[in-house]
């Protein structure tokens, strides 16, 4: 007995010898969405965001303009871009200095690494100058929504307001926005059946506007009760249960 089950264990042996180790390869090859440069998070109206093809050429958007180029991944996570371009469109002064920021960066990063959805480029061994994210597909996401009815009643602009009221969301699920006077941003979760939930603790700015007309709790209290939302024809709406709205959007394209 003793000796079978010694050549049982020798049996086992050569086996688990003879098995091939097993790597994955790590992909590039995908859709993503800037969340973060330079350790500052994205703050932008429209994604700015890159497609690897298998060419090994990339598009997407830098901030203002389309962008276009090739890209080389060597030893599987060294990686250089050539040819790269864009459009000559101009915008906002914030937009072509975060535009200048991400060209930059494609230009000096040489090494990526990917974790689950994440993407990060990043130069030798320090910290990532630039984290993406995996593009989202949802209707959702990545929209500029302007807030055109709340509670019932159409909402209008104030002659002081510094800019109309809206939200974001990122394809790593953060969001933010302007509720009238204050700047806000949070987490959001979605869920199955157009299910969605706002977390509960959205950090704002402070700023007192005693000559602005907005509804800011209003606002806040339709993201903390929504827990459903519907969209037609680019307008968002923001429910709870299947009452009337809490709040409406429309979707706003730069």
């Amino acid at each position: 007995m003793k000796q079978l089950f010694g050549l049982f264990i020798a049996f086992l042996a050569v086996s688990c010898t003879m098995q091939k180790p097993t790597s994955t390869k790590i992909s590039i090859e995908d859709k993503w969405e800037l969340i973060s440069l330079d350790g500052q998070p994205i703050q932008s109206n429209r994604p700015i965001y890159i497609e690897f093809d298998k060419k090994n050429q990339i598009t997407g958007n830098s901030g203002c303009n389309t962008l276009t180029g090739s890209y080389k991944v060597t030893n599987e996570t060294q990686v250089s871009f050539s040819n790269l371009a864009n459009t000559r469109m101009m915008c906002e002064p914030t937009q072509m200095k975060l535009e200048k920021q991400v060209l930059d960066m494609l230009k000096t990063t040489n090494n990526f690494t990917v974790i689950g959805d994440v993407l990060s480029m990043n130069i030798g061994k320090r910290a990532p100058i630039a984290v993406f994210h995996r593009m989202s597909k949802e209707e959702i996401v990545n929209k500029y929504w302007k807030l055109i009815e709340l509670d019932g009643k159409p909402v209008k602009m104030d002659k002081n307001q510094e800019r109309e009221a809206f939200f974001m969301m990122r394809s790593d699920m953060s969001m933010h926005g302007f509720a009238g006077c204050n700047h806000f941003h949070g987490k959001v979760e979605l869920q199955s059946g157009k299910r969605i939930k706002f977390y509960d603790h959205m950090p704002m700015t402070m700023k007192a506007c005693p000559d602005i007309n907005a509804n800011e709790s209003g606002l806040m209290e339709a993201f903390r009760l929504a827990d459903n939302y519907t969209i037609t024809n680019d307008e968002l709406s923001l429910n709870v249960g299947r009452r009337m709205p809490l709040a409406k959007f429309k979707a706003v394209y730069f």
